[in-house]
């Protein structure tokens, strides 16, 4: 199920999926912990940009950086339903719970690739390795 013979991590089982909901679950977890949005910007974007070596290109909002960005309403809540999951199998160990902070909008390279509710350009994203 998790594909190890070929190494094609698209088509994995993923497990039980969360990616959709990793920004508001640290966000919500985070506040609760005295944590702002410059933390949140740093443990999710500057660190990992660093992490992979791609801090010359990712990571911050600058001149020559790829304008990978999100429009986030940090105060509002939500409560997560399978039915909203956008993942291959919609389980999740966050259903039924409230989250804070829903994505507004998702921009890739500069391009509006999500506008709640909907996506308008899929299969965007590129696959970044060291």
């Amino acid at each position: 199920m998790k594909q190890l013979e070929s190494g094609d991590f698209t088509t994995a089982w993923g497990g039980i999926a969360s990616l959709q909901l990793a920004l508001p679950v640290l966000w919500t977890a985070a506040q609760k912990r005295g944590a702002s949005l410059p933390d949140l910007a740093r443990w999710l974007s500057t660190n990992p940009a660093r992490l992979i070596g791609q801090q010359g290109r990712k990571g911050q909002i600058a001149k020559g950086f790829d304008a990978d960005l999100l429009v986030l309403a940090p105060e509002q809540t939500f409560t997560v339903t399978a039915e909203m999951l956008h993942h291959r199998h919609n389980v999740s160990p966050y259903i039924g719970q409230e989250l804070q902070g829903v994505i507004e909008q998702t921009f890739l390279k500069g391009q509006l690739v999500y506008d709640r509710p909907n996506f308008t350009h899929l299969h965007q994203g590129e696959i970044i390795t060291r």
